[in-house]
Formats: structure tokens, C-alpha cells, sequence
């Protein structure tokens, strides 16, 4: 009778065994949930986030197979998702109470912003006559997309300095590049942006800022409290049939978010992508030191933020004027007070 020696069984054993379980990591690689999040302009500091949770393997460790997407507006995520071609969005938190407006169900499960983290910059040759938001009749102001939250905010502001809608015009000039040769071709007066463009108008002297909403005092002053910006929303149907994954993308962007308070900026700028720089990444980083405060430390809703948000866009949304609107509907912290 034909015997195995000790050493050759041992060696079967380990070559059957090693077989088995790269069979069962690859069948734990393929049952990952798949999931595709839309940004709205992946690489603007007010949505570094899931970028920085990718880098950081923070999805993989949730057993998740995400891919990340870019819009430049965050209107065209929003659509994306409602289309069904994505599974989740980050963008600013105010489509969903615009989307309920509309009949439409999202709901905001991570709340990674403070405040909206941006800027109404007005052209260098232009601050003698435009002072404020209500210097805008007759002019220019440039957003990212129509319906966008930059819309939403410059209406607001507007409205707030006495003037109607009909008074100034809007024109959707994306972000970053786009929005920066809108500027040198003259095209706008004013203009929404963002962290890095804000810190790269400025230090090429092409504008300068009207209003900053970049920080805790400064959107109190401009808006009366915080406004709970950029967050990952869902759609609510989506939510209801799938709970754990959105449990564990809440941990994903949570243990993210508790990474940017414990990092400097150097050390996060490092773990991003090095054509997020602009080819300055001394102005990188400068701009990301700057935007460190606007960032939740913790993924909920601040108190009293969606009540803001809410009253900003009843200032001048006819979509929501008249209407009542559940906030309840629009977020939860559920999702994130599961988080130690």
C-alpha cells in the first residue's frame, strides 16, 4: 500500500489549505458591495473627504468596493442619483430639502461640512463698485450650476441685501479652471468658489473676497448660524433596503473625518492625489490650514443647522415657499450615533 510520508502530507495540507482561503479572500473580494458615490467636483477641499477615505483604505476595511465619481456641479450628482446611476452623492445637505419640495425623497446620512466652505469673490477691477451682494444689479454672478447650492446661497444673499432675482443674472461657470478664465475673459462680476480656487484668485490678484463662508464666524454673520454643508446623502428608498452598507460607509467617512482632526494639514495633503495641487502645493496646503475649522468632527447635524438651511432657502426658493417641509426626512444621525 502506497503511503504519504509525514513531510509530503504536511506540504499537501498546506498547498490545499492555501488554495482554500485565496478561493475564500476572492470570494469576500467579490460579494464586497459595490457601491459609486458622485462628487460634486472631487477635488475641491470642501469634498476632500471621500478622496481621503479612499487613500486612507477606509472603505476597504468596511468591506466596501467604492468608486468615486466627479461632477463639477453639485446639481448634476444630484441628478446622477435620481437617475439610479449612482448609489450615493456627496454634495451640499440643501438638495435635500429642495428635492422634498419637488416630491423626491434623499436623505443625508453624514454631515462632513459646518459650513457651506466658500467664497463670494468679486473681480479686482470691479471692488469700487461692487461693495456687497446688493451691488449686483445689472452684473454677473458666476455659479457653478444653475439650481447648485452656489445658486442657492448667492439668491439668498442677494435677496437678504434687497435685491430680486430678476435684477442680476447667474451663469453656470463650473469650478476651478472654468471658473477662473470666466473671471480673465470678463464674462462675471462676482463669483461662488472654493478652497483651493479662492486662495489662487487671491494670491494672483484676479479677486478678492465679498463675502466668506468659509468659517464658523463668518457664515453666522452672513446666514444667522451655521449651514451644514457637504454631506453623503442617499436616496431614502435605497436607505430602507440597505442598511448595513450605509452603516458602514457612515464609519468610513466618520473615522475620516476623526482623521483630519488628528492630522495637520501637511500630513493630509500628502495622502491626496498630487494634481489636487494645482502645481502649488505650498497653496495647498495654506488653503487646507485655512478650511481645517469647517470640517464636522463628528458627522452629525449641528443643532439648529437644518433649520437654517431651511430658512435661507425659504428666503427666495418658490419651490418651498407655502410648503411644509419634514426636516426629519431630509437626515438622520442614526447612522453616525452608532459610531464609538
Amino acid at each position: 500500500m502506497f503511503s504519504r510520508s509525514p513531510c509530503r502530507t504536511t506540504l499537501l495540507s498546506a498547498l490545499i489549505a492555501s488554495a482554500v482561503f485565496g478561493m475564500s479572500s476572492n470570494a469576500v473580494a467579490a460579494d464586497a458591495p459595490k457601491v459609486i458615490i458622485m462628487v460634486g467636483g472631487i477635488n475641491k477641499l470642501i469634498y476632500l473627504p471621500p478622496k481621503l477615505a479612499e487613500n486612507l483604505g477606509y472603505f476597504k476595511e468596511e468591506g466596501l468596493d467604492v468608486e468615486l465619481q466627479s461632477q463639477q456641479a453639485g446639481v448634476d450628482a444630484e441628478n446622477e442619483l435620481l437617475a439610479g446611476a449612482v448609489q450615493a452623492v456627496v454634495g451640499y445637505y440643501d438638495h435635500s430639502i429642495d428635492l422634498q419640495s419637488k416630491g423626491k425623497e434623499v436623505q443625508s446620512i453624514v454631515q462632513l461640512l459646518l459650513v457651506p466652505g466658500g467664497t463670494e469673490m468679486v473681480r479686482t477691477d470691479m471692488v469700487d463698485k461692487i461693495k456687497s451682494m446688493g451691488d449686483l444689479k445689472g452684473y454677473t454672478v458666476g455659479v457653478t450650476g444653475l439650481g447648485s447650492s452656489s445658486s442657492f446661497l448667492t439668491q439668498y444673499l442677494a435677496s437678504r441685501n434687497g435685491l430680486k432675482s430678476s435684477e442680476y443674472s447667474m451663469l453656470p461657470v463650473g469650478a476651478g479652471t472654468t471658473l477662473i478664465a470666466a473671471f480673465k475673459q470678463k464674462r462675471i462680476e462676482v463669483a461662488w468658489t472654493t478652497e483651493p480656487t479662492t486662495s489662487l484668485l487671491i494670491s494672483t490678484g484676479l479677486a478678492k473676497p465679498l463675502v466668506d463662508m468659509s468659517s464658523l464666524a463668518g457664515t453666522r454673520a452672513a446666514l444667522g448660524g451655521l449651514y451644514p454643508a457637504s454631506s453623503l446623502y442617499v436616496q431614502t428608498s435605497w436607505l430602507q433596503t440597505h442598511k448595513p452598507v450605509a452603516a458602514k460607509l457612515a464609519r468610513a467617512f466618520v473615522k475620516t473625518l476623526k482623521y483630519i482632526q488628528t492630522h495637520s494639514a501637511e500630513e493630509i495633503a500628502d495622502k491626496m492625489p498630487a494634481d489636487y495641487y494645482g502645481g502649488n502645493k505650498a497653496l495647498y496646503v495654506q488653503a487646507l490650514k485655512a478650511s481645517m475649522p469647517m470640517y464636522s468632527p463628528d458627522g452629525k447635524m449641528p443643532a439648529d443647522g437644518a433649520e437654517t438651511v431651511l430658512k435661507v432657502m425659504t428666503g427666495f426658493n418658490p419651490n418651498i415657499k407655502g410648503k411644509h417641509i419634514d426636516l426629519l426626512r431630509t437626515y438622520t444621525n442614526d447612522y453616525v450615533n452608532q459610531i464609538k
